[in-house]
């Protein structure tokens, strides 16, 4: 089977190969974007540039039905979350497109000493190369492409082998919306091709959405040739539940983060951290909750629940849950796979030494911990590789911001799930990587800051 390829994790069937990119044609590539550049970066307005990503938003919402049936197919997403993650898509080329002069304004310097004016200009880097995950095909370009063409850079994107029709698809769009020739160019490319790409001297920056072993190799190449990475990798994000009047909503946001494309992205609730006397209510239903979610065919609109992404990850997932009851851990619901459909799984009493402690869960598995105070949470939450997201709930909110302040994330989310925005930064610190994506630092990352002082 060909390294580019959609196999539909529900059935296993192969339904279409895309061949991978030569040495010769990924070098012209790169010519191509390095030559639209000049064009592209310096002879087009900000406004004229926002005004194509504004038209790549529409095409977006005009074929939202197709592009979710697409990724359905390729890696399990349920449609009806599909078509969402395709709105929100749009949602965020539409906020890039209105605030991107606003963002790119002339920023003047109150000079302590001299006379004359100093300013800093923005300006692009250039050709930028994004590597990008499977578990949302299209957010995840939105969010690197859609500022970083307003700002001018071009870019080449490789997304993940098991995405190459909604890779296509997305090309397509950007070609309809009347990008120019070179500005944003699909590759198929190889690892060894992307490591080629990442020392090419035309190629300015890399931002990469993916693991954290991907993360170090995709680091280690541009650090050899100074070129800026930004990295968004894994989380193990804590829902911490330390008070409430509402239980059963508490419960409802927790099954909600944590069910959320399969329990598949990075920023999902992943450990739920509850006080003593919340714990045993909470257990109770919560498991009783997930239970009732089965998963079932993604391409029906009323599913929640889809496969898995692949075969490969559903043996990944069977075998960390295996291995942590094995080294101690309680099953108290589920564990147990069809195919690549993965029961909704809890899991209880995991301890230090168990290695299940320090993993990633990237699936439907909720691993819930019972702690005796404020403190023993916040030090549970941030005993952990990753500092991504995080999430608080109480009702004290004095308590809540206390709590916040504490924890060791790029992210923290009170009394809510699901509440990221376009205009709110996203990214994370520690084994989570680091810059950010979205809202105003996320479209500072790939700039050019330029000072230009001018003497009186």
């Amino acid at each position: 089977m060909a390294d580019y390829a959609v196999v539909n994790p529900a059935t296993g069937e192969v339904v279409k190969e895309y061949p991978t990119i030569t040495d010769a044609e990924l070098d012209s590539a790169m010519a191509r974007a390095y030559a639209a550049r000049g064009p592209w970066g310096r002879d087009t307005t900000v406004a004229e540039r926002a005004e194509i990503i504004r038209r790549v938003a529409q095409l977006h919402e005009q074929r939202k039905l197709e592009l979710g049936e697409i990724i359905a197919r390729e890696m399990g997403k349920p449609v009806a979350q599909g078509v969402g993650e395709v709105e929100f898509s749009a949602a965020i080329y539409e906020y890039y497109a209105d605030h991107a002069e606003e963002f790119l304004a002339d920023e003047p310097i109150d000079l302590l000493a001299g006379e004359g004016t100093a300013i800093i200009r923005k300006s692009p880097y250039g050709v930028l190369l994004g590597i990008m995950p499977w578990n949302f095909p299209y957010y995840q370009v939105a969010r690197f492409a859609g500022p970083n063409l307003i700002i001018g850079n071009t870019i080449l994107l490789k997304h993940a082998p098991q995405c190459p029709e909604s890779a296509e698809a997305i090309e397509q769009i950007y070609h309809d919306a009347g990008l120019p020739d070179g500005t944003y160019i699909n590759i198929y490319a190889t690892n060894d091709q992307i490591a080629t790409a990442i020392a090419d001297p035309r190629v300015q920056a890399v931002s990469l959405t993916g693991s954290g072993r991907a993360g170090a190799a995709v680091a280690e190449v541009a650090g050899r040739n100074l070129k800026k990475v930004v990295l968004e990798l894994g989380g193990s994000d804590p829902f911490i539940v330390l008070a409430t009047d509402d239980l059963d909503a508490v419960v409802d946001a927790a099954v909600g983060g944590r069910l959320e494309n399969g329990g598949q992205a990075c920023n999902a609730a992943k450990r739920f951290i509850v006080v003593d006397d919340l714990y045993e209510p909470f257990l109770d239903k919560f498991t009783e909750a997930v239970r009732k979610v089965e998963p079932a065919d993604p391409g029906s609109p009323d599913t929640v629940l889809g496969p898995l992404s692949s075969a490969s990850a559903t043996e990944r997932l069977e075998d960390q849950v295996k291995r942590a009851v094995d080294q101690g851990a309680t099953l108290v619901a589920g564990g147990t796979r069809e195919g690549n459909f993965f029961e909704t799984t809890v899991l209880t009493g995991i301890t230090p030494d168990n290695e299940a402690y320090k993993e990633e869960f990237f699936g439907p598995v909720a691993s819930v911990y019972r702690v005796g105070s404020e403190d023993e949470a916040v030090a549970l939450a941030n005993d952990t590789p990753y500092g991504l997201g995080s999430y608080v709930f109480t009702n004290d909110s004095d308590q809540a911001l206390r709590v916040a302040d504490k924890i060791e994330a790029g992210m923290v989310f009170i009394n809510a799930v699901g509440a990221e925005g376009v205009e709110l930064p996203f990214g994370g610190i520690k084994g989570s990587g680091f810059g950010r994506e979205l809202g105003r630092y996320g479209a500072d990352e790939f700039v050019n800051k330029k000072l230009i002082r001018v003497a009186g």
